[in-house]
C-alpha cells in the first residue's frame, strides 16, 4: 500500500503524500511540528491541527503570495471517510494537541501510520489509541533500550522544584521548550504547581489555541519587556535569540526539557538544569 518516492512516503492507491517535507499537491500532516508539517495545496489532518497549523505557517505558505490558499481537509477523530473502497480513519497519537494517527483499511488490508506518538497520558493532549491492523509504521524518536524515562510524576515534581527555589533565591527559572507541545506540557505542570508564568511570544500563540480547542491550562500572560517583573517562571522556545540576562538586577537559571537529556547520545545541555520532558 505504501511506498516511498522522492524520500517520502506515499500512499499511490489514494494519491496522498504522508508529512511530506515538500510542498504537494494533497499530503497528509499528522502534527503540527515542523520536521512533519509543511504547507500543501491540500492538507489532510485533525481540526485542532488545522487552526495549529495555519497559525505556524499561514494559509499562503511561509510567505506571503508565494502558493495558492491551502485547502484544510479535516476529519474528527474516529468519523471514518472513503476514497474509492479505503476507508479512513483518524485517531489520536497523545503527541501534542490535535496529532493524528491514520488507519487505512482496504482491499488489501489494514495500515495505521503514527508519526510521533505517545502511549502515556500527556497532561495537554487528546488519550492516546491503539488500533488493530495487518501494518504497523510507526515513528521512535527514542527507540533506543536506553531511553528509560522516569514516571512523568517525578519530573513534574523535580520541575517545580527547581522553580520554585528558584524564585524564593530572587533569581528567575527559564523552561526552555519547544513552542507546541512541551511548552503547554510545562505551563500544566507548573501552573498546576502554583508557579507563575510569563510566555514568549510564540509559546503565547500556541497555548491561546489550546485553549480555543477547549484545552484547559493554568494562567499565565504574555511576556513583555517593559513590564516583566522577574517574579514569575519563563517559558521559552530554544530557537529564540532574545533572552536578557539580567532583569532588574535578578540573575536567570535555566532548564532545558528535552528527552535526549537521559544519556547516551550526543545531547550536551548548556543549561543549569536539564529535565526528560518528553512529549514522545
Amino acid at each position: 500500500m505504501i511506498s516511498i518516492r522522492e524520500k517520502t512516503l506515499y500512499i499511490a492507491e489514494l494519491d496522498l503524500w504522508i508529512d511530506s517535507m515538500r510542498s504537494r499537491s494533497r499530503s497528509y500532516v499528522s502534527h503540527g511540528h515542523a520536521d512533519h508539517a509543511r504547507p500543501h495545496d491540500v492538507i489532510v489532518t485533525s481540526p485542532a491541527n488545522a487552526l495549529i497549523c495555519e497559525a505556524r505557517f499561514g494559509r499562503k505558505g511561509t510567505r506571503a503570495g508565494s502558493r495558492p490558499q491551502i485547502v484544510w481537509e479535516t476529519h474528527a477523530f474516529n468519523e471514518p471517510w472513503f476514497i474509492g473502497e479505503h476507508r479512513l480513519t483518524l485517531f489520536p497519537a497523545g503527541h501534542v494537541l490535535g496529532s493524528a494517527q491514520l488507519l487505512i483499511e482496504g482491499p488489501s488490508g489494514s495500515f495505521v501510520y503514527t508519526g510521533d506518538f505517545k502511549l502515556e497520558q500527556a497532561f495537554t493532549a487528546e488519550t492516546t489509541e491503539v488500533k488493530r491492523c495487518d501494518t504497523l509504521l510507526m515513528e521512535c524518536t527514542y527507540g533506543r533500550p536506553h531511553f528509560a524515562f522516569p514516571p512523568r510524576a517525578e519530573i513534574a515534581g523535580n520541575m517545580v522544584a527547581f522553580a520554585r527555589d528558584t524564585l524564593e533565591n530572587g533569581e528567575i527559572p527559564v523552561f526552555f521548550a519547544y513552542s507546541l507541545g512541551k511548552a503547554q506540557e510545562a505551563i500544566a505542570i507548573l501552573g498546576n504547581g502554583g508557579i507563575p508564568l510569563t510566555l514568549h511570544q510564540s509559546v503565547f500563540t500556541m497555548s491561546e489555541i489550546y485553549q480555543q480547542c477547549g484545552m484547559p491550562l493554568p494562567p499565565y500572560r504574555k511576556h513583555d519587556e517593559a513590564s516583566f517583573d522577574g517574579e514569575s517562571a519563563l517559558v521559552w522556545p530554544p530557537s529564540a535569540k532574545r533572552l536578557p540576562e539580567h532583569i532588574d538586577g535578578k540573575r536567570i537559571r535555566t532548564a532545558s526539557l528535552t528527552g535526549w537529556s537521559i544519556g547516551g547520545g550526543v545531547y550536551r545541555p548548556r543549561k543549569d538544569q536539564a529535565f526528560a520532558l518528553s512529549p514522545c
